[in-house]
């Protein structure tokens, strides 16, 4: 089944501008499913689409001189006589297509449609041969509305913020206790039993270690990398302190570093920064680390049930702008600031006491807009849940 993601109503106002449009973001979160639903959409039969995985089609590429490269492309039924549209898919196997692709967009009316599985690897790439020439755009998994198109169950969300019944809380929360502990990868979703589900989740984890670490990333020290993963696994929404992690690990402070910012790069995980009014007390601060996916920390290691609905929280925020927190010296907190301008809070069931406590410290901090998450029922007023924030 193939349904039509949120993310495709920022791509269509692009569809027929020349500036290429690349599409980047983890693993199996259905870039090539979104490639294909935009190649179906394309009214025109003068467009051709490669899947880059296969060598033969890397073989198309692999020439010095670019006209060459063209007329391979034209023998598969691609005319540069008109405008045409190339689609390719997991661009990164191709070590030269970066030049290619500047090429044949500064020579021919040609629109490219391009993904690939790591902002860490296409930004480098990309940066200049590209520059003014592309829109990127970050696909991430399902969304819990993109969960219940998958699953084929049309269903009106209640809006965020509205008081519900339990009646109506119950019908969601069955589907969302299931997203909350297998996530939102289509691959995952669109399976019936537990069973599979989890192995679809090994399999997830080991290709993105495979192919992202070992392959792109080209460690030598690989099994450090899967110890601080399985580490900050244990201390999601935790304060990371990054000399107590590398020695705990036998690495330096630097090699932690470097490995934050390669899975970061590859969105398996996201990194929050403290709020603060300064920036430079923001860099200064501790960072929290959360997952691309709760189903992927769930199927990995044993983590709370608050600290799983958190990283659940945090996903669906991902998409959505900059994400911060806040923590005073007392010890009290908010989760989440999203672009300077919402308060959110994670409770596992949310008390009027916990409502009190999120607005004092968003009004110190001057944030008009805040309110409460719970996983769990609570009849209080401006309560959000993880299936309608």
């Amino acid at each position: 089944m193939i349904i039509e993601r949120d993310i495709f109503k920022k791509i269509k106002p692009h569809l027929n501008s020349h500036e290429a449009i690349i599409v980047t973001g983890m693993r199996r979160t259905g870039k090539t499913t979104l490639l294909k639903f935009i190649y179906d959409k394309i009214a025109s039969a003068n467009k051709l689409y490669l899947d880059l995985e296969n060598p033969l089609y890397q073989k198309y590429f692999d020439e010095e001189d670019y006209e060459k490269i063209k007329f391979n492309l034209e023998i598969k039924g691609l005319s540069f006589q008109q405008n045409s549209y190339l689609f390719l898919d997991e661009i990164q196997l191709v070590k030269n297509i970066p030049q290619v692709v500047k090429y044949l967009y500064d020579h021919y009316n040609l629109k490219l449609f391009l993904t690939g599985s790591s902002s860490f690897y296409l930004k480098n790439l990309f940066s200049e041969s590209l520059a003014g020439r592309k829109y990127i755009f970050e696909l991430f998994p399902l969304n819990f509305k993109e969960f219940l198109m998958l699953k084929g169950e049309k269903l009106n969300i209640p809006r965020s913020g509205k008081k519900i019944s339990p009646t109506v809380f119950n019908t969601f929360a069955r589907f969302y206790e299931e997203y909350l502990k297998f996530g939102g990868f289509p691959g995952v979703v669109a399976k019936n039993n537990f069973s599979e589900k989890k192995m679809v989740l090994n399999d997830i984890f080991s290709s993105y270690f495979q192919l992202e670490v070992v392959q792109l990333g080209d460690y030598k020290k690989t099994s450090v990398i899967r110890d601080l993963i399985l580490l900050l696994m244990q201390r999601i929404g935790s304060k990371l302190d990054i000399q107590k992690i590398a020695s705990e690990l036998g690495v330096s402070r630097p090699t932690i570093y470097n490995y934050l910012a390669f899975l970061e790069g590859t969105y398996f995980i996201k990194s929050v920064k403290p709020y603060s009014f300064s920036k430079d007390v923001e860099i200064r601060g501790l960072e929290k680390v959360y997952f691309c996916d709760s189903g992927l920390v769930n199927n990995s290691t044993q983590v709370n049930d608050g600290a799983l609905f958190e990283n659940n929280i945090a996903q669906l925020l991902w998409p959505r702008g900059e994400m911060h927190y806040y923590q005073r010296k007392s010890g009290l907190e908010i989760d989440f600031i999203l672009n300077r301008k919402l308060a959110m809070e994670t409770k596992l069931r949310a008390s009027k006491q916990d409502l009190k406590k999120l607005r004092e410290m968003a009004n110190k901090l001057k944030i008009q807009k805040y309110f409460l998450i719970s996983q769990k029922y609570s009849d209080i007023q401006n309560i959000h849940y993880g299936f309608n924030i």
